[in-house]
Formats: structure tokens, sequence, C-alpha cells
């Protein structure tokens, strides 16, 4: 078996990237309905509802914890990784990275909309606002992950 053959039918991991590519896609297809145009930052770019780090680690974790019908249990050192990972990334994607985000729409006032006028003197573009999730985001990327996992199990389908 060729190393990428070994990679796609590795059915954990395939279950985190199609968490990643539903919630990402989902959030381009919310994007333009509330914004009426098409941003092609918004199928990579992080922010946004639902939370594609929530639902790729939630993904994961489940996957992980209901593969072929157990394999790894909520007791496996498996599912205690994935798990701790989930609730590092969805804590920060709620604390530290809202918090950038909230910052980053300040300064871009400050440098192109109010007083200073830099005109991109300083910076060449504004800085990226949608890096961080409000925990109703998080929780929809959470339980998006969840349920694709569930989809995506064998012994589900």
């Amino acid at each position: 078996m060729t190393f990428f053959q070994e990679l796609t039918s590795n059915q954990t991991l395939m279950t985190g990237v199609t968490g990643w590519v539903v919630a990402q896609v989902l959030k381009t297809i919310l994007d333009i309905g509330l914004n009426h145009s098409f941003n092609p930052e918004r199928l990579v770019g992080s922010g946004g509802m639902p939370s594609s780090h929530s639902s790729t680690v939630c993904s994961l974790a489940t996957a992980l914890t209901t593969a072929s019908g157990m394999k790894y249990g909520v007791g496996s050192f498996e599912f205690s990784i994935s798990f701790i990972l989930a609730m590092v990334v969805m804590y920060d994607a709620i604390g530290v990275r809202q918090e950038t985000g909230k910052q980053a729409r300040v300064l871009n006032r400050l440098l192109f909309d109010d007083f200073l006028k830099l005109d991109g003197v300083v910076l060449q573009e504004k800085l990226k606002e949608y890096v961080g999730h409000t925990p109703i985001q998080v929780a929809a990327g959470a339980i998006l992950g969840i349920l694709i996992a569930f989809i995506l199990d064998p012994m589900f389908i």
C-alpha cells in the first residue's frame, strides 16, 4: 500500500479532515448569504460560523471513540489526547483568538478609518479581524464535528 493510500484509508484522519472541510464550506455559504458576495478567504480563513477548529477536533475525538464499534473507548489514551486537544483548541478559539480579533478591529479603525489616516504607510493591508469565535460558533462547530463523525463511521452507515 502506498503512503497516499494508507493516509486516505485512515478513517479517523479522514473524519477530522471532513469536519474541517464541511465547516469551511458552511462558513463560506453563510458568509455569502449574509454579505451577498463571495469572499474566497472564507474557504480557508479562521473565524466565523461554525468554528472549523471545533468541528475538526470534535470529529477527531468522536471518531476515535466510535471507530468501528468503540475500538478506542473513552478510557483509551487516544481519546484522552484528542479530548484534551479539543478542549484547548476550543478554549483558545473563544478566549485568546477572539480577543485578538477585537484588538485587530480597534487597530484597523485607528490606523485606516479614524484620526491617523496612514493609508498603508505602516501597514500594507488591514489586520485580520476574523480570527476567533463566539461560544455559539464554537458549540455549533463541536456539534457539527460530532455529527460528521457519526455519519462517516462505517458502523452507522
